[in-house]
């Protein structure tokens, strides 16, 4: 197993306020405290209804505008033009949760890329609707538990795989979209100093674990993460202008995926045939990344 990527001192002014009401292991407060300071006091976020705006509103003193959970690509692309119309450079940040990226907020993020807007968008991937109960999203893994999809006698959890949506806004052949977890933070200042600087729609997918809804230790927020990266059921990459793809951190042998669900209470009811399915696909998903790394997507 290759050695984990030393921790990279993250130099600026240290933008977030040091409290806040997310639940102690937030994976969004790590992350909101990493890439605030990397974009700088010259930001303007926006956010919708989730962990986000409830929690760390108040803790981020930047420019903040919110909207409806289906508005969020027509209010970062209307900041956008806004500022280029009176020749005001800002960084423009939309800092959503799965459901407002995924499902709800899917159809204006969509239009947003496609008209290349001169955004960031950072999705902050808790992989379920956190904020108001835990219920399942579109990137919901599969057989995950949520109180949507309760296991039970006629119940296995979740029946459908996680929507990949990185690929779906790689179609739109915009600047940039990577992935990225909490528990990488070199690989996450790295993209974030990368997307900054780039002019058009830029996205990342970020992961942030989730205590409350995923069922582990709040102590265990960072050891969660990095299982689920050294498991492959998180890989890292980049893909530049719609298809120039690259894993961006290669672990050298892949954990069990049981290894990095067993963490979790939302799989403690999977059997053996269920992990071998997720194992099967992890691999099959991985073996493909590999043979695109460094080469063109096949879109």
């Amino acid at each position: 197993m290759s050695k984990p990527m030393p921790f990279q001192r993250v130099e600026g002014e240290e933008i977030m306020a040091l409290g806040n009401s997310s639940c102690q292991g937030c994976g969004h407060a790590i992350l909101a405290r990493i890439a605030f300071k990397v974009l700088g006091k010259n930001t303007v976020y926006t956010s919708v209804p989730g962990c986000i705006w409830i929690a760390l509103q108040s803790s981020i003193p930047l420019y903040w505008r919110g909207t409806v959970f289906e508005g969020g690509g027509a209010l970062i692309s209307g900041i956008s033009n806004g500022l280029e119309a009176t020749g005001k450079e800002m960084n423009v940040v939309g800092f959503y949760g799965d459901g407002g990226t995924a499902d709800i907020g899917l159809q204006a993020l969509s239009a947003a890329a496609e008209r290349n807007e001169n955004v960031i968008m950072i999705c902050a991937d808790n992989e379920a609707y956190m904020n108001t109960g835990g219920q399942r999203s579109g990137l919901t893994p599969i057989y995950a538990s949520t109180t949507t999809t309760p296991v039970a006698s006629e119940s296995r959890g979740k029946k459908s795989n996680k929507k990949n949506v990185p690929f779906i806004m790689a179609a739109h052949n915009i600047p940039y979209v990577a992935t990225a977890s909490i528990a990488y933070p070199n690989d996450l200042v790295g993209k974030l100093q990368y997307a900054k600087q780039l002019k058009g729609f830029k996205y990342l997918h970020v992961q942030s674990t989730c205590p409350t809804g995923w069922g582990f230790d709040s102590a265990r927020t960072i050891k969660v993460a990095r299982l689920m990266v050294e498991s492959g059921m998180w890989p890292l990459y980049e893909v530049t202008e719609g298809n120039n793809f690259k894993l961006t951190y290669k672990p050298r042998e892949l954990k069990p995926v049981k290894e990095a669900l067993s963490q979790q209470s939302r799989f403690r009811h999977l059997d053996e045939k269920e992990y071998e399915y997720i194992q099967e696909q992890v691999i099959m998903k991985w073996k493909q990344l590999s043979e695109m790394d460094g080469k063109k997507l096949p879109i």
